[in-house]
């Protein structure tokens, strides 16, 4: 319950606060800086670190968060319609299902940098059953989650 009502302030707030005007000539924008208190929940089904987004800074074509996939854990299969991501894995090992049966695999670790294609199904898992993976995700629609679809699933992999 304490939970929910955190994640309802925060969208609330992240709603209700404008985004910072950009300015007429850039040599007279700011820089904005952005620290996250807590997570939001996912589309995807994880733990997000709300980084920069067109609602908190005025971002146009990007959007970044800090992503963790808990011990054992994996996202739901998505994809992102019509905008691209690119990500660095900055500490675990995951195995990213993708293709249209999410039928193709790899497996990145700490430093490693994907780029994933727009509408490209994908289902990132975290190998480690100890230890939380974590990544920096980039993606080009500055509203992050409003692209988000799911996709089905095959029933094993």
């Amino acid at each position: 319950m304490r939970n929910s009502a955190y994640l309802f302030t925060f969208l609330l707030a992240a709603a209700l606060a404008p985004a910072p005007a950009l300015a007429d000539d850039p040599a007279d924008a700011e820089i904005i800086v952005i620290r996250p208190t807590g997570t939001t929940a996912t589309k995807q089904g994880l733990p997000n670190f709300h980084g920069i987004s067109g609602q908190n800074a005025g971002a146009k074509h990007i959007s970044m968060n800090k992503v963790v996939i808990p011990p054992g854990g994996a996202a739901k299969a998505h994809k992102h319609k019509g905008y691209e991501t690119a990500i660095y894995v900055i500490k675990g090992r995951v195995k990213t299902l993708y293709g249209k049966n999410l039928e193709k695999s790899v497996i990145n670790v700490g430093g490693d940098f994907l780029y994933i294609p727009p509408d490209l199904p994908h289902k990132p898992i975290n190998l480690s059953k100890t230890e939380s993976a974590e990544a920096i995700v980039a993606r080009t629609d500055p509203n992050e989650q409003e692209s988000v679809e799911h996709v089905a699933e095959p029933d094993e992999h």
